[in-house]
């Protein structure tokens, strides 16, 4: 028999302890909201605030409560500090073997036309121009379970007085890993990043790249400067790698590797990985990782694979907490509603690393009640059991804030990394 109060004891002891940490320095009351914005979007599965507002079940009115809250959304200052403790309070799960995915993203609002600084951006999931904010997110691959956990966002307009150009925000991002990761955490970029400027970057920093080439860009190969398709279409592949591909279909992939420089800095030989068999073309990645080991080219290949974590990310953080479709107009708040939101998917990817160890974790599994087996990707599992937990409570999460939570020697949240010491 599953005892909900229990369970929704826990899930709520396992919020405020998180929010203790990567509130450190706020003050007490930008503590509280930033708790009950993380187990509101939990609870409501959305970034809608009036729905936020109802589950926190508040003994004042909906309308108080949510006046509050876009109060506090609006003119919460602290982003940059709250971000930093969340970042070390990932803790074992970053380390410098840990592989870091860079992917753009957007937000589209057809009906929202007197959204601040809205502009035109390219809707990736029609394939047309709409209206919108730009997104640009950075995971970090779990140690274990290699599941997408965020280290880095940003909501951007091209319609912003301080906005400078598109590579600009790339470049501060890619300043901001280098300021917080290790050289040796690979960077791993789709083909929109195929540009001199980012090689530059990378290069002249000495952090380690993986990067999908374009079909129209030029390498120098034995001192002939040649097209990168024409160059790839001389190699067969000298190496094998099995693949299962999205739709289930295994591909048997050839793979080969190319010492290779760049025009715009011929003093530097990178390495080009051609990739046979999973596509119709060739999949070409442009590396600066060098090594004597032969299987080198398989494991730049099974890198970059690794990128469609990011996706995932993506498309758990729109469909499953709506994201996409919050009301908040003002861009400051949106950028705080996306910080927040990413903290809730974060502490949502720190508990999936632990998914076989915990009982509670396997728990929110079991009732989440998937059809077939929960896949790798746990994210929807623990949080459609989170839901079907916290949607039970007839309170919110006000009561437990009056006071420090006292910690209970049976915690499902013990050894979690979010249970006080």
């Amino acid at each position: 028999m599953i005892n909900y109060s229990i369970l929704c004891s826990s899930i709520k002891r396992g919020i405020i302890r998180f929010s203790e940490k990567i509130s450190s320095g706020l003050s007490r009351p930008m503590f509280k909201f930033v708790t009950q914005m993380l187990y509101g979007i939990m609870s409501a599965q959305s970034c809608h605030i009036s729905k936020i507002a109802r589950v926190l079940e508040e003994k004042i009115s909906i309308k108080k409560t949510i006046d509050r809250l876009l109060r506090n959304l609006n003119e919460f200052d602290d982003g940059e500090e709250l971000f930093e403790n969340y970042i070390n309070s990932l803790g074992d799960v970053v380390s410098e073997n840990t592989i870091l995915l860079v992917d753009p993203s957007d937000i589209t609002k057809p009906c929202s036309p007197k959204m601040e600084h809205i502009s035109k951006v390219w809707d990736g999931s029609k394939g047309e121009c709409g209206k919108g904010y730009s997104m640009l997110g950075v995971t970090a691959l779990t140690s274990e379970r290699k599941m997408p956990v965020c280290v880095y966002t940003r909501v951007y307009s091209a319609e912003e007085p301080e906005f400078i150009s598109a590579d600009e925000d790339v470049l501060k991002a890619l300043r901001f890993l280098g300021t917080h990761f290790r050289k040796n955490n690979i960077r791993v970029f789709d083909r929109g990043f195929d540009a001199n400027v980012y090689y530059e970057h990378l290069i002249d920093r000495h952090e380690r790249f993986v990067i999908r080439s374009k079909k129209n860009r030029d390498v120098i190969y034995r001192g002939e400067r040649i097209n990168i398709m024409e160059l790839a279409k001389r190699f067969k592949g000298k190496y094998c790698l099995k693949f299962r591909k999205r739709n289930g279909v295994m591909a048997d992939c050839k793979i080969s590797i190319v010492p290779v420089r760049l025009p715009c800095r011929p003093d530097i030989e990178l390495n080009l990985v051609i990739c046979n068999g999973i596509g119709q073309e060739p999949l070409l990645l442009l590396t600066d990782m060098k090594s004597e080991d032969k299987r080198l080219s398989v494991v730049v290949t099974k890198v970059y694979l690794l990128r469609w974590r990011i996706e995932e990310f993506y498309g758990f953080k729109k469909q499953q907490l709506d994201f996409e479709g919050f009301r908040v107009r003002s861009l400051q708040s949106i950028r705080n509603l996306d910080l927040l939101v990413t903290i809730a998917v974060g502490w949502i990817g720190l508990i999936s690393e632990k998914s076989n160890e915990h009982s509670l974790v396997m728990e929110l599994i079991h009732l989440s009640k998937r059809i077939f087996d929960a896949p790798r990707f746990k994210f929807y599992a623990i949080a459609d059991g989170i839901f079907a937990v916290l949607t039970r409570c007839k309170q919110g999460v006000a009561h437990m804030l009056r006071k420090k939570p006292k910690d209970r020697q049976l915690s499902l949240f013990k050894d979690i990394g979010f249970a006080c010491p």
